[in-house]
């Protein structure tokens, strides 16, 4: 019904003017239990319409939570009128923005709404089995969260859509006494696009990958700190991906190459060793369906892979309408908004290191002193490139085998110094399928890559 809305209201399209009426839906489901207990069981909605309208260089902008035809009109002439007021600040050399062919995209999937019963069930079901297969643990705790949203574009001079982004995860994380006496915790997750059904049916799955995490938490039980200093490292997947997000990724969205980024005075330079390359991927990733497919952003732009490095050249950036008409290119439906009453932003989709043509094995075995990194929990970077992760699980490396976890330390440097030194890249792709990016909203993203071998600076103690 509200596309049916949405869609009758292009007559109140000012004519000549660029307009996109967007409804919206956000839907947010968690679970958590802590050691047998619920303590939070909640689900929540956020919905409404909003226009945006641009007018003489300016944009105008309005939304309201109210779902109804009358709300649909107001907020087109509310934003209309907006981008008429700031008219007076416009550039006396504006120009609109070249009109895109119109079309009509769909996403493969829409949300589903599941009873809420059912998410507090699987993880009781999961936490006693926790319990009963791992009694030394000195706590657990198991989450299931969901945070997906549905979109209706609807624009004047460009493509129509209707789209939704389900997504579902659910948390383990384990926690035991370490050879100090002082607690060691690992965490890990199952999901990605989609509900309760696809990503959490098979059990088995998620015992396999807690008896994964278990043995993890063992080794780090008995685990060393790692000796600080610039070290020859492989990243997992995991952490090359995160890093790829963070440092790379945000270096080069044209709005924040705009406000100063190192990725400006690089472009078409060499920045990253020639085994290394990064796209942002739309919503087909490697012959596969990319893990979040965006088809269609929030201008109605249809969404095509950004190539941001290539065999080591910084070849390109993300790009809003904005953003490509002062660059003189084609945009890349990069702009998404996290809810109906945001702006959209220039923001990642599926963002992946591509694979090289090395096997881990082999990678691991060219290393006599150094440290598999598998996990990072949390990190930052700035618009130099610089970044510090922390690194929440790994491995020594010595002699070409695997030896002794590592205990909590961090990773730092400059994102194009350190790909400078990779080496070794493997042959193999994992997807993090459940990224939140923070960048002024929150955002759902993915992000992925082949393991990577590398020179990093490791904090140890």
């Amino acid at each position: 019904m509200l596309e049916d809305i949405l869609s009758g209201k292009k007559s109140l399209f000012e004519t000549g003017v660029q307009t996109v009426l967007r409804g919206q839906e956000n839907r947010n489901r968690m679970v958590v239990i802590l050691n047998g207990n619920l303590v939070t069981n909640s689900r929540s909605e956020n919905s409404g319409i909003s226009a945006r309208v641009y007018k003489n260089g300016i944009y105008g902008f309005a939304s309201t939570a109210e779902y109804s035809e009358e709300a649909a009109a107001k907020v087109i002439e509310a934003a209309t009128n907006n981008a008429r007021y700031l008219g007076k600040y416009a550039a006396s050399d504006y120009t609109q923005y070249d009109a895109i062919a119109n079309s009509y995209l769909t996403s493969p999937r829409m949300i589903i709404d599941i009873e809420q019963k059912r998410f507090v069930d699987l993880c009781k079901e999961v936490d006693a089995y926790i319990a009963k297969t791992y009694p030394d643990l000195l706590s657990r705790r198991v989450v299931y969260r969901e945070d997906s949203m549905e979109k209706i574009i609807v624009t004047s001079d460009a493509s129509d859509g209707h789209v939704a982004y389900p997504r579902c995860m659910l948390f383990f994380t384990l926690t035991k006494e370490g050879k100090d006496g002082n607690p060691v915790e690992v965490g890990d997750f199952v999901g990605g696009f989609g509900n309760i059904d696809d990503q959490c049916k098979d059990m088995n799955v998620i015992y396999d990958k807690i008896a994964e995490i278990y043995k993890q938490l063992q080794d780090k039980a008995e685990g060393v700190y790692a000796e600080a200093g610039v070290k020859t490292v492989i990243l997992h997947p995991d952490v090359a991906g995160m890093i790829a997000h963070e440092a790379i990724g945000h270096t080069v969205e044209a709005d924040l190459v705009d406000g100063g980024s190192v990725a400006g005075p690089n472009f078409g330079k060499e920045v990253a060793s020639s085994l290394v390359s990064i796209v942002d991927f739309a919503h087909t990733a490697l012959g596969e369906t990319a893990p979040l497919p965006v088809y269609i952003d929030d201008e109605g732009v249809p969404a095509k892979d950004a190539v941001l490095l290539e065999n080591g050249i910084l070849k390109g950036y993300m790009h809003d309408r904005e953003s490509a008409k002062r660059y003189g290119v084609e945009p890349t439906g990069n702009a998404r908004g996290y809810s109906f009453n945001d702006e959209p932003l220039i923001r990642m989709r599926n963002t992946a290191v591509l694979p090289g043509k090395d096997k881990l094995e082999d990678m691991i075995a060219s290393i006599d002193d150094g440290y598999y990194l598998i996990a990072t929990g949390n990190g930052q970077a700035d618009l130099t490139g610089e970044f510090m992760f922390g690194i929440n699980m790994g491995y020594e490396i010595k002699n070409g085998k695997l030896g002794k976890a590592i205990l909590d330390t961090t990773v730092s440097g400059v994102a194009f110094d350190m790909l400078k030194t990779v080496d070794m890249v493997s042959d193999t792709v994992k997807w993090m399928g459940v990224g939140t990016c923070g960048k002024k909203q929150a955002m759902a993203v993915s992000m992925g890559g082949p393991a990577i071998k590398c020179k990093i600076n490791i904090g140890g103690r």
